[in-house]
């Protein structure tokens, strides 16, 4: 029987776009993550999350931006349909698709964080130095998250 090690991750949304809220109140509490548009954010959708994954809800462009829940994978990746429609801001008009190149994955709502966890206390943390979320110039909307860092930022919490 193979092992399947559970794996952690960080994705951001504006919470004017997609909050933390919005995932919590979607039928079954679950919603397709798409619009993706960087192909290495894309890679790890395709390629890495797995069902059974957890996700920490980043809130960016916002007062204060940071961590606001938590959700789960629930269907791992899978072709963005967003990428074919015209009236879609995330139309690309290169994307066929026969060869689609923009994956989504399905995420379903866990629980708000008791608090924000602000990228300031983010940065903050010593132990949190090579998270790639605190990382000058780090823009990616989906990224990895070490075990290490992920119990240290749900300690934060308390």
């Amino acid at each position: 029987m193979d092992l399947v090690l559970k794996r952690y991750w960080l994705v951001k949304s504006e919470p004017d776009e997609f909050s933390i809220d919005d995932l919590q109140a979607q039928p079954d509490q679950t919603e397709h993550w798409d619009g993706v548009r960087n192909h290495q954010a894309r890679n790890f959708m395709r390629d890495d999350m797995k069902v059974g994954d957890q996700v920490f809800f980043y809130h960016s462009n916002t007062k204060i931006p940071g961590i606001v829940g938590i959700a789960e994978v629930c269907r791992e990746g899978y072709t963005d349909h967003t990428a074919f429609d015209p009236d879609d801001k995330h139309y690309d008009p290169k994307s066929d698709p026969d060869k689609p190149r923009w994956i989504m994955v399905d995420v379903k709502y866990v629980r708000h964080m008791t608090h924000t966890i602000s990228l300031t206390e983010l940065k903050d943390s010593a132990a949190l130095e090579g998270c790639p979320l605190t990382r000058r110039g780090n823009r990616l909307s989906v990224m990895p998250i070490e075990p290490a860092h992920w119990t240290t930022i749900l300690e934060m919490e308390a």
